[in-house]
């Protein structure tokens, strides 16, 4: 079987011990983020970077085929 948790008011120590933990948890997840932004972007930039050339009249002949 599983357990209740027990609904007791917290202690002021365990308050502060509880929002702690919360604001380091989201420290990271902010760090986490912030890093995955930055490499979404900098990906963006690469494959922007990485496109040939368009030549001209190219999208024209390829319209004309199909």
């Amino acid at each position: 079987m599983t357990q209740l948790p027990d609904n007791h008011p917290l202690s002021a120590t365990e308050t502060d011990a509880l929002r702690t933990r919360q604001r380091e948890r989201n420290k990271v997840m902010a760090l986490i983020l912030g890093l995955l932004v930055i490499l979404f972007f900098a990906i963006s930039i690469v494959k922007i970077a990485a496109k040939p050339p368009h030549a001209a009249g190219e999208g024209a002949e390829q319209a004309e085929q199909s």
